[in-house]
């Protein structure tokens, strides 16, 4: 019988395509096309302010992430190009640098949104890329 096994670098790109591209098509449901990269747009779950450039930039890195989630070798190279890119978005944003992308302030919840999908984008694309998730788990001869 043929297990399907995907890497936890293809596993995280994937889930952290969809999170991105669903992060982009809510975007633009509050956003419309009005305001392109305006520096006061409406806040998604009333914290992460967003405008239409913001959308276009999380639908291109939810594109890269899911187009690179079906071999491991593409994904870990993803992880690790848009882990490098979201570490120096987060820290353009702790620097008040991207105001055009609705990214005000230090205390900016993006930052520390983009911050932690920095460091799992790094880690899954490094160290923890490889594993295969499918791997047999040892019994122990207790029946569990």
């Amino acid at each position: 019988m043929h297990r399907f096994s995907r890497s936890p670098a293809s596993i995280f790109a994937l889930l952290f395509g969809l999170a991105y591209l669903a992060a982009g098509l809510a975007g633009f449901a509050a956003t419309g096309l009005h305001g392109f990269a305006s520096m006061d747009g409406p806040r998604l779950l009333g914290l992460f302010m967003v405008n239409p450039l913001h959308n276009v930039v999380h639908l291109t890195i939810a594109a890269v992430w899911l187009l690179a989630a079906s071999r491991h070798t593409a994904a870990r190279i993803a992880n690790l190009a848009l882990g490098t890119t979201l570490g120096l978005v987060t820290v353009l944003g702790f620097g008040h640098v991207l105001m055009f992308l609705g990214i005000h302030s230090l205390g900016d919840p993006d930052n520390f949104l983009h911050l932690v999908s920095a460091t799992l984008a790094l880690y899954f694309g490094s160290i923890g890329a490889d594993r295969l998730v499918t791997e047999p788990v040892p019994r122990t001869g207790l029946g569990v």
